[in-house]
């Protein structure tokens, strides 16, 4: 990077929204503003340039989030362009952990959507400033004071307008600056040419009204602000941008803004409020992280060339051309090209081959990059997702990434035998780059499972294996990740013995089983007095893991459990791990059945936003579904209904929805939490689940 840009000038920004809102196209526009590129392609005809997979360009949506870099006003923006369909959200997620601040795009014709919050929580469980821009001005149903209302009441009281649109739908015609107090419209070819007139004589008093609004909320973050507004004396423009940058770095404001991508209207002012609003790396300030000998112990970076250098790999992509690419922000210090890092989590050493500036799937070589950036780099070998990267005489771990758990599963099959050995080695890849992907074999049929968080992630990981693995499968019925639990606190005992002629085997535990809703699984030994040696302990957690694991009821995993073992014996010459882990099996089995345990299904938060003439048909669907209606809202001309659904009952849901609707409606799905099957299902997927489980223990 010959031209390094001061970090004051650096902004590290991501686009986010519902799926649908206008994320890519909204992109597009800045690359075309800035000068990125000299053409503009557009999302629904396949060629966008950050919807560069095949499949994205085929369905029209961002299935992985894209990098690229362009320069607005002697600005170095950082652009990160993420997914909106729930099934890819941890593609927001992973974005949303290295980004410094955040424009979350709305539909004007619908408001705040379900994805829409989702990212919106997710932004703030990482505290990421944002603003907010209504696009789709110029749709059909359009309304910007609607979408005003929609942010108080679904996402935050903390928003403020400081633009006004003039005309909505059809009668857009251009944007009131409340900063200012300046009408723009655009004009010339793709809207390159940005106006200013007076504001129309018709506007004044509404303008004069909300900009009044923007005043006094803003107010609070700027002493001479509120001395001028309550004087009731002109506030000088700098004065009024400096208050809602500190407002919104300190994430106590949201500006809103509103403008059409599509119909090239307002992003050239989004790219000043960009700059004007959303902080630099500088403005984050430092970055905190643990000792790597010493978790309790923290340790600081600043954003800073001059420190040690810190970062965290948030992205892996396999490419068929270079091999791994690992997308990572740079945090402190300057990473050459061919220097030594290490990777404190796996402890060890990864050279840096080469560092590559991307522009969605385009490659600019560069020989060093500074706090700060992102960039990708090429060669690293063991360094996954969330992993920190950093100078091996001064390490530091920075917060890891936490994933949600999958919640579909279906059975893949190789075609032919040469597509067998392919196969493998196409879903380690895939794994490697996508943590909320897993596979594994099943022990009693044989078959591949491969797991994720929805019909079309599971659809697109197959897609993906067939063109860029060249594996063809076949694919099997879906199935849900239900889980194991128990309803009651419980003792149990397992005694393993074995005599042989020679040596024998002696493993005796007695523990208890206990609910735990804080945590998946935990183990406490109270074991006392010796009765069994420590040096067994580690073997009796291992067996409960085990069991854990496999599930008891139905093959399942269990959840929300404590294993306390706390008491037992042993035998001087015939007790070893083995006969422990065994003996722990034993002890598992006698309390988990003593427990009155039940089986647990992923429940589905699912939103259909259907014309009003369908309310009715698509709420007897979800009620024999087994679905709870939970509420229905106005949206535009339509009917918002949100309901609570099994995902057992959920698959082909689609299909349904389109021939009851006549294809009119449209739904959204994500992951709520776990409730207990009711008995009858649950007796049928036991039944049909027989022959998975083992009686742990029996045939050791």
């Amino acid at each position: 990077m010959a031209d390094i840009t001061p970090l004051e000038r650096v902004r590290n920004i991501g686009i986010m929204a519902h799926i649908d809102a206008g994320k890519t196209t909204a992109t597009e526009r800045v690359l075309f503003y800035t000068g990125k590129k000299h053409k503009i392609w557009e999302t629904h005809d396949g060629e966008a340039d950050m919807d560069w997979m095949d499949q994205e360009k085929e369905r029209g949506i961002t299935i992985t989030s894209a990098t690229t870099v362009c320069f607005w006003k002697n600005h170095h923006i950082n652009i990160i362009d993420t997914p909106g369909h729930v099934d890819f959200t941890i593609e927001v997620e992973r974005s949303l952990r290295v980004l410094d601040g955040a424009v979350a795009l709305l539909d004007a014709s619908q408001g705040v959507e379900p994805q829409t919050e989702t990212v919106w929580r997710q932004a703030d469980k990482y505290n990421v400033p944002r603003m907010i821009f209504a696009n789709k001005m110029d749709k059909m149903g359009a309304d910007f004071y609607s979408c005003l209302q929609s942010i108080e009441e679904r996402m935050t009281n903390k928003a403020v307008a400081i633009q006004i649109p003039n005309g909505k739908a059809e009668t857009f015609a251009g944007i009131v600056n409340l900063i200012n107090m300046k009408y723009y419209t655009f004009e010339g070819d793709k809207g390159v040419d940005v106006l200013e007139h007076e504001i129309p004589e018709e506007l004044k008093a509404q303008a004069e009204n909300y900009r009044e609004k923007m005043l006094d909320t803003i107010s609070v973050f700027d002493d001479e602000l509120a001395e001028k507004f309550l004087e009731g004396v002109e506030i000088p423009v700098d004065v009024i941008k400096r208050a809602l940058r500190t407002g919104t770095i300190s994430g106590n404001l949201f500006p809103v803004m509103c403008g059409s991508a599509l119909g090239n209207k307002g992003v050239q002012l989004m790219l000043d409020a960009v700059i004007d609003f959303l902080p630099s790396p500088l403005d984050r300030g430092v970055m905190q992280g643990e000792d790597v000998d010493n978790p309790d112990t923290k340790i600081e970076r600043k954003p800073s060339d001059n420190e040690p250098v810190s970062a965290i790999a948030f992205k892996i992509l396999t490419d068929p051309f270079v091999g791994t690419l690992t997308y990572v922000r740079v945090y402190s210090g300057v990473v050459r090209s061919g220097e030594m890092l290490l990777n404190p989590i796996t402890g060890q050493k990864e050279r840096v081959g080469r560092l590559l500036l991307m522009h969605a799937n385009k490659r600019e070589e560069v020989a060093e990059i500074h706090a700060g950036h992102i960039c990708a780099f090429l060669g690293l070998k063991d360094t996954r997702t969330g992993n920190t990267l950093c100078d091996i005489k001064h390490p530091i771990i920075l917060e890891n990434m936490t994933f949600p758990e999958t919640v579909i599963s279906i059975a893949v099959e190789p075609k032919s035998k040469s597509d067998q050995e392919k196969m493998g080695l196409a879903l380690a890849k895939l794994a490697y780059e996508d943590p909320t992907f897993n596979y594994h074999s099943d022990e009693e049929t044989g078959q591949t499972i491969i797991s994720g968080m929805g019909e079309l992630h599971l659809e697109v990981i197959v897609e993906r294996m067939k063109r860029e693995h060249k594996v063809e499968v076949t694919t099997g019925a879906p199935q849900v990740a239900y889980r194991e639990t128990i309803t009651q606190n419980v003792e149990g005992e397992g005694v393993f013995k074995k005599q042989t002629g020679g040596r024998g085997q002696y493993g005796h535990v007695v523990l208890k089983l206990e609910k735990n809703d804080e945590k998946i699984y935990e183990f406490e030994s109270q074991i006392k007095g010796g009765v069994i040696p420590n040096e067994f302990i580690p073997a009796i957690d291992k067996g409960a893991r085990e069991v854990v694991a496999q599930g008891l009821l139905a093959g399942f995993p269990i959840i929300n459990v404590k294993v306390i073992p706390f008491f037992g014996s042993y035998h001087d010459v015939d007790s070893s791990e083995v006969s422990f882990k065994v003996a722990t099996h034993k002890a598992m089995k006698d309390a988990f059945f003593k427990a009155s345990p039940i089986l647990l299904e992923p429940i589905m938060a699912v939103e259909i936003v259907t014309p009003d003439d369908y309310v009715g048909t698509v709420m007897g669907d979800l009620s024999s579904r087994r679905g709870i209606i939970l509420g229905q809202t106005p949206r535009g001309n339509a009917t918002a209904i949100s309901a609570k659904v099994p995902l057992a009952e959920m698959f082909g849901y689609s299909t349904d929805l389109r021939s009851n609707t006549q294809g009119r409606a449209q739904f959204t799905m994500q992951m709520s939490n776990y409730e207990r099957v009711p008995e009858q299902v649950a007796k049928k997927i036991i039944a049909e689940r027989s022959g998975k489980v083992k009686g742990a223990g029996d045939d050791e």
